[in-house]
């Protein structure tokens, strides 16, 4: 058979489709409530290794037919809890079955093991996700009273000078130019104040302001701005958990259009 037969969520959703069918054509819901418990070799195991992570150690005879007692015990109550209806109602109860539901259809993704290709295919896809830091470029001139820094900004807009021949400031111990700055360093130099709004200028070769900062006030011309992306060897690790994580919500909302598929839904406006 092909390998893809074999994918959890084909079971899955073959489950959802005998299910379906089943109800459909036989006009009544399956009793989840059998009067017969079976508790397979594979259970016996199941229930020793448990005994055994808890403990360190194998269980002998008798602790194992304790733990076979208990796990019929538990599970006489649970059908009969079933059987009484005591499932429905419950908020938790909902919850826990809804949450199985979602790890049945997710459970081959999270153990999926993608090749580079699949990976780059997604890192390439996704550039934002691994955009790095945001480093500027910029002129400014300083002014100590904020009326200044707006008549020396109309000049320039009058004169329709991009230099800076129109645009003349105060001396300050800031330097006028900044080549590459991340906006940890411009915020070192100039202030929380300054490195907030810089953010919200334009980039270009006008000049633009005044921005505030804990000296005074500036005209800025912001002349780049460019963000740093990390490079996919860097992230690879990451890159890899985000591609699981979106294939895990992808493989769940399409195991969901299926099932829902088989529901008619009516709702009363």
């Amino acid at each position: 058979m092909p390998g893809w037969t074999r994918e959890p969520l084909f079971h899955f959703l073959a489950l959802g489709a005998v299910l379906y069918v089943a109800l459909t054509w036989s006009g009544q819901p399956v009793d989840p409530a059998s009067r017969s418990i079976d508790v397979s070799a594979q259970d016996q195991a199941e229930l020793s290794l448990a005994f055994e992570r808890v403990m360190g150690r194998a269980p002998t005879d008798a602790e194992l037919d304790a733990r076979i007692e208990q796990f019929v015990r538990d599970e006489v109550l649970y059908r009969e809890a079933l059987r009484l209806g005591l499932d429905q109602g419950d908020a938790v109860v909902r919850q826990r079955m809804v949450a199985k539901m979602d790890m049945s259809a997710s459970a081959a993704a999270e153990a999926a093991e993608p090749n580079e290709a699949t990976l780059l295919d997604f890192y390439d896809a996704n550039p934002e996700r691994y955009a790095g830091r945001t480093l500027f470029s910029f002129d400014q001139v300083y002014f100590a009273e904020r009326a200044d820094a707006e008549e020396s900004l109309g000049r320039a807009a009058i004169t329709g000078d991009a230099g800076d021949t129109a645009v003349t400031g105060e001396a300050i111990s800031l330097p006028a130019e900044v080549t590459a700055f991340p906006l940890s360093d411009v915020q070192s130099r100039f202030g929380e104040v300054f490195a907030r709004a810089i953010t919200s200028l334009d980039d270009g070769q006008e000049w633009q302001g005044p921005v505030p900062s804990g000296f005074g006030w500036h005209l800025v011309k912001l002349r780049e701005r460019q963000t740093e992306t990390a490079s996919f060897e860097a992230v690879r690790d990451r890159v890899e958990n985000d591609w699981r994580s979106a294939e895990i919500a992808s493989r769940k909302d399409k195991a969901f259009e299926v099932l829902r598929s088989a529901y008619r839904v009516e709702i009363d406006r």
